[in-house]
């Protein structure tokens, strides 16, 4: 394993200019998305698509990797766990970087056979770094380090490619949980670097920092 210890904030910019480049992210204003929670947004981004694009995939991944030692440790984790289903192939990747067992954890227990939530080899002794694809207010993070530490493993720490970064109190949520969040990029930094290549209109833009500042303001607006 060689990896370069890039500077955070190169890592973030160059991270948002990798989903802008392989169309993962999309803003529009006048038609807003709508999210899982019903609730709705002039942002959308669509982590999976790395998957496809092998230079951004192995350059993401190396990132998170690095990231993760710089910040955690070099020798904190002994399994990576990826999270059902968009998680999975990154836990595997980056578990191949760190030379570590990899795991996945389900949603939601098999409805047959054991009924495991856990897949893979997970003993109880493990310490466990979870990986998933992105976070917003980081409540399917907790399910999935439920059951981890279920199982009887530890797990402090999750590491995530995109998180929003709009929600306050998400980062908290987390660590009254016991768990640390890593990522590369957040919102804001796709909106820097969307700006810098002239990506989407200035309205657009415009509207898009409006509802990062306040989505739940926005989103009363436009419901």
């Amino acid at each position: 394993m060689s990896l370069s210890f890039t500077p955070p904030s190169d890592i973030a910019r160059l991270t948002a200019r990798a989903l802008l480049e392989i169309g993962a992210v999309d803003f529009n204003a006048r038609q807003p998305f709508t999210y899982a929670s019903g609730l709705k947004g002039p942002t959308y981004v669509d982590c999976r698509r790395i998957i496809s694009y092998p230079r951004v995939r192995s350059t993401l991944m190396d990132f998170m990797t690095a990231t993760v030692l710089r910040d955690a440790g070099f020798e904190q984790f002994t399994n990576v766990a990826g999270g059902e289903t968009a998680g999975i192939p990154f836990g595997a990747l980056v578990a191949e970087r760190l030379g570590l067992p990899m795991s996945y954890v389900r949603k939601k227990p098999k409805g047959y056979g054991r009924g495991a939530r856990i897949e893979g080899r997970m003993d109880e002794s493990d310490r466990v770094l979870l990986v998933e694809d992105l976070t917003t207010d980081g409540g399917s993070k907790l399910s999935f380090v439920d059951a981890i530490r279920d199982s009887g493993a530890s797990c402090g720490h999750t590491a995530v490619i995109f998180y929003y970064g709009i929600f306050p109190e998400t980062t908290q949520r987390l660590a009254d949980h016991g768990v640390r969040l890593h990522h590369l990029c957040s919102w804001w930094d796709v909106l820097d670097e969307a700006r810098t290549q002239a990506a989407f209109d200035e309205a657009t833009l415009s509207e898009v920092e409006a509802f990062l500042h306040d989505p739940r303001a926005w989103q009363q607006r436009n419901p």
